[in-house]
């Protein structure tokens, strides 16, 4: 009966080791595969998600910035015609005469 015992442990340690075997290959290739992908996205010009993010806010954040600069023109082309038009209607005209 003894040597059944001492089987069932060998089998059950065997087990135990080869599941520990196999979850260790799997991290191994998991980064084997993410740094084959890294390197082949690479040589095809491909960018990662957070780099599309970071030009993605810096495109946003410019857009903004010229929608600003855009009406901040405006209301100063607007502001400089209001005083000519008022120099214009102040001055009297002045007909040359014969």
């Amino acid at each position: 009966m003894q040597t059944k015992g001492k089987l069932f442990e060998d089998l059950a340690q065997l087990m135990t080791n080869a599941m520990g075997v196999a979850h260790e290959a799997r991290g191994e290739f998991e980064t084997a595969f993410d740094s084959w992908f890294d390197r082949w996205a690479a040589s095809r010009n491909f960018i990662r998600r957070d780099e599309f993010e970071a030009v993605r806010l810096m495109a946003e954040k410019a857009r903004q910035e010229n929608d600003s600069l855009r009406r901040r023109i405006e209301q100063l082309e607007t502001a400089a015609r209001k005083p000519a038009a008022r120099k214009r209607a102040a001055k009297p005209s002045v007909t040359k005469q014969k």
